[in-house]
C-alpha cells in the first residue's frame, strides 16, 4: 500500500486582530507558508485585512467570535447574556463558565453569529469559504447546535473539528493547556454528529496544538505530518487521487503567524491579548515560510489548499 498524499489547508486564523498580524498573515501567504485564513470580523484590522485578503487572492473563512472584544450585532452590546458590564464578551474561560452556568441565551448566540456572517459578507463581498470558532467555541455544548444551524442556512460548506492525533503524547505542552486541549477534543467529538446531521464538512485530521508559538519546529511539524498521513477516517472529503491510485488524506494545520502586536494596537476592543504581543507570534511566521519546512512538504507529499479545493 502507497503512503497517502495530504492535502492540506494551513489556515492563519486571527487574521484583522491588528495592523501587523495582518502583515504578516500576508507575508506568510506570499512566501507559500499558509494557504487559507480566518477573519475576525469585531476585530480592529478586520476591514484592512478583507481588503488585503482580496488584494493578494488569499481564500478566506471566517472566525466566528463569542468570547473576546465586543458583539457586531448592535443590540447585543449592551444588555446582553454575552457581554459582562463593561460590554465585552466574557473571554475564553467566561464564556465556558457562564455556559455550564446556564447563562447564555442561545437565541443571542444565533443572532451574533448571523450577524458576523453579514458583516463577513459586507468586507469580502461574498460568503465564507468556512467558518469556524475562536478559541474553539463553536464546539461547546449548545452552541455547537446553534452553530451548525447557522453554517446550514447559510450554506457554508466547512467547519473545523479539532481532535487531533497523538496530542495525548506531547509532553512538551503545558499541563493546564493539555487539561484545556482535552476538554477541546471531547467537545469536538461530541460535534461530530450534530455537524454530519448538518450536512458540514471538515478534513479528515486536524492539527496545530502541539504545533503552537514555540513549539513550532521543522520536528514537531514532521510529527504532525506523520500522524496525519497514518490517519483513516470514514469523513466524506477523504478520496482517492485521480489516476494515481493512491489515497488522499485532508488536513487542516492550524497556525497564528504574524509580527507581534504593540500594546495599544489592536485586539477586538480590549487591545491585544499577550500571546498576540509575543514573539511566539514571529516564531511562527518564520518557521512556516522557512526553506526546511517548505521542503518538508515536498518530502512528505504535501499539497497545500484552501478549503474551496477540497
Amino acid at each position: 500500500m502507497p503512503l497517502p498524499r495530504l492535502l492540506m489547508v494551513i489556515t492563519g486564523d486571527d487574521f484583522g486582530y491588528c495592523s501587523r498580524r495582518n502583515q504578516g498573515i500576508v507575508d506568510c501567504f506570499l512566501a507559500g507558508g499558509i494557504s487559507n485564513v480566518s477573519l475576525l470580523v469585531n476585530a480592529s484590522a478586520a476591514k484592512e485585512a478583507a481588503g488585503l485578503a482580496g488584494r493578494h487572492k488569499i481564500p478566506i473563512g471566517l472566525h466566528a467570535n463569542l468570547s473576546e472584544g465586543t458583539p457586531v450585532y448592535q443590540h447585543l452590546q449592551q444588555i446582553s447574556t454575552l457581554v459582562n458590564p463593561q460590554g465585552f464578551f466574557h473571554g475564553k474561560m467566561g464564556f465556558r463558565q457562564a455556559l455550564e452556568k446556564g447563562q447564555l441565551s442561545m437565541n443571542q448566540v444565533e443572532l451574533e453569529l448571523r450577524a458576523q456572517v453579514r458583516r463577513f459578507i459586507e468586507l469580502t463581498g461574498h460568503l465564507p469559504h468556512h467558518m469556524d470558532g475562536h478559541q474553539h467555541v463553536h464546539v461547546l455544548p449548545d452552541v455547537r447546535e446553534v452553530f451548525a444551524q447557522v453554517l446550514s442556512d447559510v450554506r457554508i460548506p466547512f467547519t473545523r473539528v479539532p481532535m487531533e492525533p497523538g496530542l495525548h503524547s506531547c509532553p512538551w505542552v503545558p499541563a493546564h493547556l493539555h487539561t484545556f486541549y482535552m476538554e477541546v477534543e471531547k467537545d469536538a467529538l461530541d460535534s461530530i454528529p450534530v455537524f454530519k446531521h448538518h450536512g458540514i464538512r471538515w478534513p479528515d485530521v486536524y492539527l496545530g496544538l502541539s504545533t503552537m508559538g514555540q513549539n513550532m519546529s521543522v520536528s514537531s511539524l514532521q510529527r504532525a505530518l506523520k500522524q496525519a498521513l497514518g490517519t483513516r477516517t470514514s469523513n466524506t472529503i477523504s478520496r482517492r487521487s485521480p489516476g494515481l491510485h493512491q489515497p488522499v488524506v485532508t488536513a487542516e494545520l492550524m497556525v497564528h503567524p504574524g509580527y507581534p502586536s504593540h500594546p495599544d494596537e489592536g485586539g477586538c476592543g480590549e487591545g491585544p491579548d499577550d500571546f498576540s504581543q509575543s514573539a511566539e507570534r514571529e516564531h511562527e511566521l518564520n518557521m512556516l515560510r522557512s526553506p526546511s519546512v517548505l521542503e518538508l512538504y515536498c518530502q512528505e507529499g504535501v499539497q497545500l489548499c484552501g478549503f474551496r479545493d477540497l
